[in-house]
Order: C-alpha cells, then sequence, then structure tokens
C-alpha cells in the first residue's frame, strides 16, 4: 500500500516537471518562427553629417539583426524593396526604419508607404527631423528624439512619442545620432518581442427575455348570501349571488388576457 502511494507521488512530480519544461520550448519555438525585422538607417544632408547611423547599424547586426544605411533620397526605392522582400501571407516580415535630420523625415514617409502596403512596421525611429510630418496610425509606434530649441522638429500622429533633448548637455543636432545611450534605447526596442495583437471575439448578441405576464388574479366570488328563514311551508328562495359572480369572473379574465396580449411584444 505504500508502496503504491509513493510511486503515484513520484508519477504525479514527473507529469509536473515535464508540464513546466515543455511550456519554455514551446514560448521560444514559437519565438523562433516569427520573421526577423528588417532595419533600415538613412542618412541626412550630403550623406556624410549622419555617420551615427553607421554607427547604430553596426551594432545592430553584431546583435544578428539585419540592418543597412542608405541616402535618404533613396527612401521611395526602398519602400518599394521592403514591400516586395517582405513576403506574402499573414506572416510578413516586419520593417524597421531608423533616420536623422533630412533621413528622419524620409524614415516617416518610407514608414508610411510600407505599411499603407499591408507591411507591418512596428517601429520607427528619428533623429531630430527637419520638417514637421505626420505619421501614420498604421504605424506600430514612432519615437522621435529632437531638440525644439534647435533645428527639430515633433513628429505627429496619434503613436507618436516626441521626446524633446533640448537640455540634454552637449546634444545639437550634429550629433544627436550619435549618442550612445541613445543607441542602447533604440537596440532594446528592438530585441523586445512584440507582443501579437488579441483580436477580440465579438460578443454575443444579448437576448432579451420577456417576463412572462403573471397569471391574471382570479376574483374572489362573493360567498352566496344566506337565505333568510322562511316557514316551513315556503320552498328556499335560490341564492342569484353564484351565477352573477361566474359571470363576473369570465369577465374579467378575459379582459385580462386581452391587456395581457396587447401589451406583451416582440423587443426590436
Amino acid at each position: 500500500m505504500r508502496f503504491s502511494r509513493a510511486w503515484a507521488v513520484c508519477l504525479a512530480i514527473a507529469a509536473i516537471l515535464a508540464v513546466s519544461l515543455s511550456v519554455p520550448a514551446e514560448a521560444q519555438s514559437r519565438q523562433q518562427q516569427q520573421p526577423q525585422p528588417r532595419v533600415y538607417l538613412l542618412r541626412g544632408l550630403a550623406n556624410i553629417f549622419s555617420l551615427g547611423m553607421d554607427d547604430l547599424a553596426a551594432k545592430l547586426n553584431a546583435r544578428g539583426i539585419r540592418a543597412s544605411v542608405h541616402p535618404y533620397g533613396d527612401w521611395q526605392a526602398l519602400a518599394s524593396q521592403a514591400v516586395a522582400q517582405a513576403g506574402t501571407g499573414k506572416r510578413r516580415a516586419p520593417v524597421i526604419i531608423i533616420g536623422h535630420s533630412l533621413g528622419a523625415d524620409a524614415a516617416v514617409y518610407m514608414g508610411n508607404k510600407v505599411s499603407g502596403a499591408g507591411v507591418p512596421v512596428p517601429l520607427v525611429v528619428t533623429f531630430d527631423p527637419v520638417n514637421p510630418n505626420t505619421a501614420s496610425a498604421r504605424i506600430g509606434k514612432v519615437v522621435n528624439y529632437y531638440q525644439a530649441g534647435g533645428s527639430g522638429k515633433p513628429v505627429s500622429g496619434p503613436r507618436v512619442e516626441n521626446i524633446d533633448l533640448t537640455n540634454s548637455g552637449s546634444l545639437s543636432h550634429f550629433n544627436i545620432d550619435k549618442a550612445a545611450d541613445l543607441h542602447q534605447r533604440v537596440i532594446a526596442m528592438i530585441q523586445r518581442p512584440q507582443r501579437p495583437v488579441a483580436r477580440r471575439k465579438p460578443k454575443p448578441a444579448a437576448t432579451q427575455n420577456v417576463a412572462a405576464p403573471a397569471p391574471a388574479a382570479s376574483p374572489v366570488s362573493a360567498p352566496a348570501a344566506t337565505p333568510a328563514a322562511t316557514p316551513a311551508s315556503a320552498p328556499a328562495t335560490p341564492a342569484s349571488g353564484s351565477s352573477t359572480s361566474s359571470s363576473t369572473a369570465g369577465a374579467e379574465t378575459a379582459a385580462a388576457a386581452s391587456a395581457t396580449s396587447a401589451g406583451t411584444g416582440t423587443s426590436n
């Protein structure tokens, strides 16, 4: 008896360990099956003042994230290329776009075009854009590092986070793209796993339960009047209250049924 109990406990512990070990393995498998993002970085004016984009791209590639640097004027061709390379179907590879100065403006333009084509764009990061722009609501998130007291402009849109770095020490328009701490923030945002959007199931239409009408109370018939004592020779007169109450009850019951049927309807 003791041996069978000990054996049952061992089996239960083994089952719990098997379940606990399989959950992380399944989560890791799902994460590996998700398409890896493709990162495009866009330089600014003359393609020589935004070398921080090259530094950030090297850091991303060192972490296994495919990233490439381009002139800001190539954003339209890059957008078409990104759409073509993203594939088709429900599991299209996401595109992340980062830019500085005029490259930041182009990053918003490119994000709007790529997301408008149905390719997921979970993140756009801009460093001190020089023109006011509006990001599409199709873009998952836009983070704009800028300096309001200088050349930088805020970005508009429903999913935009503008971070004003005007009072951040020695930062300027010409070195904001090279800030190591901002690079670390961007890398952390890219490496953070994207949570799938939960689709809400439609709620079933509420059914209106029409309460059944309460049965009409039957009127209480008045007790039959006790016939007065009469001489033995005279026959007792039959009471008329029974027939009167019966006819009255029938009329009230019919009226209650008519009112109930008139008041009960189907609610729209």
